[in-house]
């Protein structure tokens, strides 16, 4: 009998079918995948098992009983878990009091902060983490939190993990860590639900896949029955094709960006490079290597940054946005919740939030103009959306982060700096964001690419930066690009001679 049923579940919010009786089964001590384009509905159905939402209709059994966790602390007593795709935690707390938020350890009615230290030092030991426990979540990278999350979950010794995009901030060497923990869960006999659209990680750790697309159930199969380009064209009904970038048979044109000995105390120093227009500049480097500070100085959110930031021939004050602005920078953050959206928005003022200038008249925005202006970009970027009058926060993570590229798409920068552009992307809408960028830089843009994952920057980069503790560790250009070489350089690992 199955550890794990989903019979005929049902979920629809406004505008929206998530879910269209969706049936399958999990064996107990399996990775089980869960794979489809964005807006498939497979984060829905994770937190509709981990009590997050409410299924409308159908049931779900495990080890053979109905269960219907109506919140997450209901979930946890049925020894169910859930690391989220979005991070979830109270920024102003510290790590060691996010880890145990659900279960305090006390003393005489009062709270036991040295068990709690203890505590959340154990769960991040599992995990093989090495993080200050007091430190505020609101401190540490969006990597950083993830790994914190994932403690979390393994933490309270749960029966059912469903993790959703668990390596979509995490270094090569962080996800590494993370597969190894996964063998040891499984071993343990804990059942894993994996959501990810990184065919790699699916097919060298999961037992079976499960494939969705527009919120209806598609196939299960084994993984020892399938292959990456038949799972591909279950998820998205297409053949999916990768190519060799066409701007790299263009030399690079003007000089658009220089950085000189660019530093900021305690993240990284004396970072100096340059971007040609017609140039994709990719940055690797573990977590914490200092990469997405950097892209951030240069964008001018760092006011502690000191250095010379010269666009076009013309020196940027330090620390000042609006001037980078002028100059035509745009910058797409790693974290689109907390610095690329406002979720209380819905797409259409998302869309247009950096090009509300050329969309005004007299201090008013034309609405015609701006509705035009975002279509495009939305139907350019398919994004799965009800209406551009939709709240972005209601959108799949997939969708907000192609709504995020189109308000820069809009402004129509010059100089445009990605930072991890497709996290919690699918791949069909990975490889569109791919050709986009392809095509913004044969335009005559200069991109500079920021990425967790060695198989994106390789495919879109001229040259990639590697950065390491803060500094930069060397240059490679395409010729000498190989995952090996780079993660040499991200280690600080000399090549055999």
């Amino acid at each position: 009998m199955p550890f794990l049923e989903f019979n005929g579940l049902t979920k629809r919010f406004p505008g929206v079918l998530a879910l269209d009786e969706v049936s399958f089964a999990v064996e107990r001590g399996h990775c089980h995948a869960l794979m489809g384009e964005n807006g498939a509905g497979k984060s829905t159905l994770g937190k509709i098992l981990a009590g997050v939402y409410t299924a409308d209709a159908g049931e779900m059994r495990l080890d053979g009983k109905l269960v219907h966790p109506a919140t997450p602390l209901a979930a946890r007593h049925l020894g169910i878990a859930m690391v989220h795709q979005e991070l979830a935690f109270c920024p102003n707390l510290t790590v060691a009091e996010n880890l145990c938020l659900g279960a305090l350890p006390s003393r005489a009615g009062w709270l036991d902060r040295g068990a709690m230290r203890a505590r959340a030092r154990a769960m991040l030991r599992e995990i093989e983490a090495d993080l200050d426990v007091d430190v505020p979540i609101g401190r540490l990278s969006t990597g950083q939190e993830q790994l914190v999350q994932i403690a979390a979950a393994v933490g309270v010794n749960a029966g059912v993990i469903v993790m959703d995009e668990p390596t979509s901030s995490l270094s090569v060497t962080e996800s590494e860590h993370l597969f190894k923990l996964i063998a040891k869960l499984t071993q343990r006999g804990i059942t894993l639900l994996y959501v990810s659209h990184r065919m790699e990680e699916i097919f060298r750790l999961c037992d079976t896949v499960t494939v969705l697309r527009d919120g209806r159930h598609v196939a299960t199969e084994a993984i020892a029955q399938t292959n990456p380009e038949r799972v591909i064209h279950q998820m998205v009904g297409r053949d999916v094709v990768s190519v060799t970038p066409l701007h790299l048979e263009k030399q690079p044109g003007e000089e658009l960006l220089r950085v000189e000995n660019l530093s900021s105390p305690g993240k990284f120093e004396n970072i100096s490079f340059t971007l040609r227009a017609g140039e994709v500049l990719g940055f690797a480097g573990l977590i914490g290597a200092g990469r997405s500070e950097v892209a951030q100085a240069v964008f001018g959110l760092d006011a502690r940054a000191t250095g010379r930031v010269i666009v076009r021939g013309k020196e940027l004050p330090p620390g000042n946005v609006h001037a980078a602005l002028d100059a035509g920078l745009g910058l797409l953050p790693e974290d689109r919740k907390r610095l690329g959206l406002v979720l209380g928005m819905n797409c259409r003022e998302n869309g247009s939030l950096a090009a509300l200038f050329k969309l005004t008249r007299f201090g008013f925005i034309r609405r015609r103009a701006e509705e035009t202006l975002v279509r495009g970009y939305v139907d350019r970027l398919r994004v799965k959306t009800p209406s551009l009058e939709t709240v972005i926060a209601s959108l799949s993570g997939g969708n907000q982060q192609k709504i995020a590229l189109a308000k820069w798409l809009a402004r129509e920068c010059r100089v445009l700096i990605v930072d991890e552009p497709t996290r919690g992307v699918d791949v069909g809408a990975k490889a569109e964001i791919h050709s986009l960028l392809d095509e913004l830089a044969q335009q005559g843009l200069g991109i500079i690419v920021v990425s967790s994952e060695l198989p994106e920057v390789m495919n879109l980069s001229r040259r990639i930066l590697v950065m390491r503790q803060g500094r930069l560790a060397g240059e490679l250009a395409r010729a000498d690009f190989s995952q090996a070489a780079l993660m040499r350089l991200m280690a600080g690992v000399q090549a055999a001679a």
